[in-house]
């Protein structure tokens, strides 16, 4: 999905400029990183709110407009209002299309029913991660991960290296590591019986 932010340079800055900003429905931003120096923005206000709803927002490389000047962005910081549907400050960082990235991506987990674990054995699904760290050149960013459930059994688990990742992607885990992303759990009195039956046996 390719999403293009609309954006402005904003000359005057400060709390009393951001606040009246705010007033005027636009919302203080900043993109910064890369070779160029940090810019001062401002965005429309509905635009960026009902864009943040996006969830390929969060994890995509974003093309930014400034004044009809188009950039390569990521996503880094959203200031939100307390209580209020009210978006405060927005950062951008610049991508460099040579140099690799660290991003989060959203893991969407699909045929849960399916799982032999929990259509046959009646288990419970247990989401250990819900978004990956990786790293990645910005053309091989995905919007997310698929994770398969289709085959998976009651007491079984789905690893970190066991997702199929897109060509490029690497996965950021501490050495030696290999972290569960998903697992069923067996219902509690299947589970205490097999432990019954191992000790009687």
């Amino acid at each position: 999905m390719k999403i293009e932010i609309n954006a402005s340079k904003r000359t005057v800055q400060g709390r009393s400029a951001s606040r009246r900003l705010r007033r005027a429905e636009r919302v203080p931003a900043i993109v910064y990183g890369g070779a160029a120096q940090p810019q001062a923005l401002e965005l429309d206000h509905n635009s960026i709110y009902h864009q943040l709803r996006i969830e390929a927002m969060h994890s995509s490389v974003l093309t930014l407009n400034i004044d009809g000047t188009r950039e390569s962005v990521l996503l880094r910081d959203v200031q939100m209002h307390p209580y209020k549907p009210r978006v405060l400050h927005v950062d951008f960082q610049r991508v460099d299309a040579s140099h690799k990235l660290h991003q989060k991506v959203p893991l969407h987990f699909i045929n849960q029913d399916l799982a032999p674990g929990v259509k046959l054995a009646h288990g419970m699904v247990s989401h250990a991660l819900t978004e990956l760290d990786v790293r990645c050149l910005p053309d091989a960013l995905p919007e997310f991960i698929e994770v398969d459930l289709k085959d998976l059994g009651a007491g079984q688990a789905i690893h970190v290296s066991q997702l199929n990742l897109p060509p490029g992607v690497e996965p950021i885990v501490h050495k030696g590591e290999d972290p569960v992303v998903v697992s069923i759990l067996a219902p509690r009195g299947q589970a205490a019986g097999e432990e019954a039956a191992g000790e009687a046996s």
